[in-house]
């Protein structure tokens, strides 16, 4: 793409800051632009703001126009599983019940590298029909499969972070591997793969009921070797894991000082679901600057539980929060619907939190913050899952010098309802304000799903675009 240099005109909305920080007052940290104009450089924004501005700056640039859609900056997600494509919607009783029965048969067969490809092509097309172009995903303890995935992550110019999983208990022995080979060829894939193009590694004890402390021991070996790679884990999912975790590491007084004792938990460190985090454990991930992936599809399919989105906004002690789908737990790969179900989760926390189940434990700020308005969601699946994983050096918004990836939103699009959504707002109309967007967005986080992704662009290239569209 050198020298390349081209240009999208339309109607963006971003964001430039945290919505939690500005409670009320949401839209400050927003950024609409009714007529807009990118400039592309390279992959990279050269240029953006107001198309009458920057089409002085740029007279001989040929822009393509996208008209009568909302353009984000592509989603982010921070949790997915590449092995699981095809068994999303296997019904599988609770977490440890539905890893047994489903997910570890499924998974060994990604030794089979033919099979690994194919997988991941039909992977990345549910990820970029979804507006993803940023995933944090888990392989299988086969080097073939996390191989493939950045081959095919490379060749569609998607960014990746990635890595071998870690496990040598619980699982089948034909799933397990040891300490010693996961380190090595964790070792050996890194030196291939990490920061080859947008790849990037990440270091991946599956979790720790199915890490002995000698395999944990391997991962911080490998982090402290090589500390510019990421760590990327599951961590309080299900009661029943949580009590597991408590048996075979009996030293730990609870599971986040698991990470702890092996010198992980800290910045680029990311564990899925923590839905039953203590209070205190949220407060040390806030101090290591460690994340969390919040995945309601699959918390709501395998009946783990409620994340408890209003305590990690806490201003005193906030988390750092990505979104994941969490495939195949999760039964989408679209973090739209990922956003509904989010929403119902935060407010059945605000419900237990008003006073108007029991006033003892009231608590009117967090009770607030677990509401999922339109910029807190959004904010989630872009620039907060940019910051959840450090990467908004790179991506999250449309700031000069990140790269281009984006998602092409039609608002009449999915069901029916939608278009009479649509009029309801703005009598048919496009949007015109901030508040006309926002609450556009809302109904699409509300009643849509990928139907609503009219396309999607990978460092200023189309890399998808809605069949019939």
């Amino acid at each position: 793409m050198a020298g390349e240099t081209s240009a999208i005109r339309g109607m963006f909305f971003d964001f430039v800051d945290d919505p939690w920080k500005h409670v009320g007052r949401e839209q400050e940290s927003a950024r609409f632009i009714f007529d807009g104009l990118m400039v592309v450089e390279d992959g990279l924004i050269a240029d953006f703001g107001d198309y009458a501005e920057v089409s002085k700056r740029h007279p001989g640039v040929q822009a393509t126009h996208i008209t009568n859609r909302l353009i984000l900056p592509g989603f982010i997600d921070g949790h997915v599983h590449f092995p699981q494509v095809r068994v999303l919607g296997a019904y599988g009783n609770q977490l440890l019940d539905w890893l047994q029965n489903w997910i570890f048969p499924e998974e060994e067969k990604y030794s089979d590298r033919n099979y690994a490809r194919d997988a991941a092509g039909r992977f990345f097309d549910a990820l970029l029909a979804g507006g993803t172009t940023t995933c944090q995903a888990f392989t299988t303890s086969n080097p073939v499969s996390t191989e493939e995935l950045f081959g095919e992550a490379a060749r569609r110019n998607l960014r990746l972070i990635a890595g071998l999983t870690g496990i040598d208990r619980f699982a089948p022995q034909t799933t397990v591997i040891s300490p010693e080979y996961f380190y090595s060829e964790s070792k050996r894939l890194i030196e291939h793969y990490h920061r080859k193009g947008r790849n990037l590694y990440a270091i991946t004890p599956r979790f720790a009921v199915g890490c002995t402390d000698e395999m944990m021991e391997a991962c911080r070996r490998l982090k402290e070797e090589h500390p510019d790679c990421w760590i990327n884990t599951h961590i309080s999912e299900n009661p029943s894991e949580l009590r597991t975790s408590r048996n075979e590491f009996p030293d730990c007084q609870d599971y986040t000082q698991v990470h702890e004792k092996h010198k992980l938990l800290g910045p680029k460190f990311t564990a899925g679901h923590g839905i039953w985090l203590s209070d205190d454990e949220l407060q040390r991930f806030s101090k290591a600057g460690a994340a969390i992936a919040f995945c309601p599809l699959s918390n709501l399919f395998l009946g783990s539980g409620l994340f408890r989105i209003g305590r990690a906004t806490d201003p005193e002690h906030p988390v750092r929060v990505a979104l994941g789908c969490d495939v195949g737990g999760g039964n989408a790969f679209s973090l739209i619907r990922v956003l509904e179900e989010a929403y119902k989760i935060g407010m059945c926390n605000n419900t237990m939190l008003d006073g108007s189940v029991d006033p003892r434990f009231q608590n009117g700020a967090e009770a607030e913050r677990n509401k999922l308005n339109p910029y807190r969601g959004f904010y989630l699946a872009t620039l907060g899952g940019a910051r959840a994983l450090y990467l908004d050096d790179l991506i999250g918004n449309f700031d000069k010098g990140k790269e281009a990836d984006f998602v092409a939103l039609d608002w009449n699009a999915g069901q029916a309802a939608m278009s009479w959504h649509q009029s309801l707002i703005t009598g048919g109309n496009a949007p015109e304000t901030m508040d006309q967007a926002s609450q556009l967005l809302f109904g699409i986080m509300a009643c849509g799903d990928d139907r609503n992704v009219d396309e999607t662009w990978i460092a200023g290239r189309r890399a998808y675009k809605k069949a019939g569209a």
